[in-house]
């Protein structure tokens, strides 16, 4: 939710729209009459079509030997597991985001899908490098407003980690003695971390830039207790999640807010 815009709804198909046609600037002289220029928005259709469950069966013995507070971790799990599946479908949607690579961070090319090799000595410049890019798509303005993020890997955050008690003073002492806490803002980019990528991909770019994840609302976090689950002498507890993404590819004159959401090619 830090990242991304969530969206709950009981419809299954959400209707948002972003700018079409961007109304020009026009010169104007005093006396004279002016012509309207045309201003359209474009539909951006976000589906929740999307499934995943969670059946946990617990034989009826094991249902009565266990006490309320194993029940109550039963129940955590099932939230915890629905958090994770969202976390990595949400990661696996990198070709719906602007390929970056090697050429990219290197500035002699862009869209490249060029692996990086994340390393102690490039982290910083791979920091600038997403930032620079989302400048030149021209998301100056909404950067200002929502600020730059990077989803890394363990070992990429352990290099920031690292970098970050190398460099700098205030910042270099607090990270030797705390170390570096997830969802950190360095260097005017938000750090996050997470287990749940999709191989060779990190998720970056400008934070909240779309309506990018819907969740069926009555779904979400309900779970379901059935009796003698197809004939089976206990109780099943079931979790689900209804979900659907949607990254607009459009936006204001030379920006797309798919331009602004990066995947990071890294090996």
């Amino acid at each position: 939710m830090d990242i991304m815009n969530v969206q709950y709804s009981d419809n299954r198909t959400i209707v948002n729209s972003v700018i079409g046609t961007e109304p020009s600037v026009v010169a104007g002289t005093r006396g004279t009459a002016y012509n309207y220029e045309d201003f359209t928005l474009t539909a951006d259709t976000l589906t929740i079509n999307q499934l995943k469950q969670i059946p946990i069966f617990i034989d009826e013995a094991d249902r009565y030997q266990q006490s309320y507070f194993r029940q109550m971790e039963i129940a955590n799990f099932q939230a915890r597991k629905i958090n994770e599946i969202l976390e990595s479908q949400t990661m696996a949607q990198h070709t719906s985001w602007t390929d970056f690579g090697a050429g990219d961070l290197a500035g002699t090319s862009a869209g490249d899908t060029a692996q990086i090799i994340v390393s102690a000595s490039n982290i910083d410049d791979l920091i600038r490098s997403i930032k620079r890019t989302a400048y030149v798509n021209n998301g100056i303005e909404l950067a200002t407003e929502y600020g730059f993020f990077c989803v890394w890997r363990a070992a990429d955050y352990e290099l920031l980690e690292a970098f970050t008690q190398a460099n700098g003073f205030s910042e270099a002492d607090v990270a030797l003695k705390n170390g570096v806490p997830v969802g950190m803002k360095y260097m005017g980019m938000w750090h996050y971390l997470s287990t749940s990528h999709t191989a060779n991909h990190l998720f970056a770019g400008v934070r909240k830039i779309g309506k990018d994840l819907g969740i069926l609302r009555s779904t979400y976090g309900r779970a379901k207790f059935i009796e003698d689950p197809a004939k089976l002498s206990g109780l099943g507890i079931v979790s689900r999640v209804d979900y659907g993404f949607s990254f607009p590819s459009g936006g204001p004159t030379n920006q797309t807010l798919k331009g602004l959401a990066f995947d990071v090619n890294v090996s």
